[in-house]
């Protein structure tokens, strides 16, 4: 199937709406990073934003979790690395925050 010709006012839209996403998801993460949002918080949004944002960087984002640690949380959790925090099924989330806290 091949992709829709965009016009370049289309083109211009559609990469303005992406990097306002990928800005708000920065924004996101700097928070988790700072404390102000806790991963509890993060899984109970249902905005896009967070929906959007990956397991792994969400993870990566907490302090004190780099890429080692963040694999073997998501291997505990049985998340896939490509998943997302809007993907994730109840039993995912709890085992996450168990994975987290403990």
């Amino acid at each position: 199937m091949a992709l829709p010709t965009l016009t370049p006012e289309q083109r211009a839209e559609a990469l303005a709406k992406a990097q306002a996403a990928r800005k708000e998801r920065s924004e996101l993460l700097a928070k988790v990073k700072a404390g102000k949002v806790t991963i509890a918080q993060l899984l109970d949004r249902k905005d896009d934003v967070a929906k959007k944002t990956k397991v792994a960087q969400v993870i990566k984002a907490l302090p004190g979790y780099g890429p080692a640690k963040a694999a073997a949380v998501m291997e505990e959790a049985g998340i896939d690395d490509n998943r997302r925090v809007g993907g994730l099924g109840d039993q995912q989330r709890r085992k996450l925050l168990d994975a987290v806290a403990g």
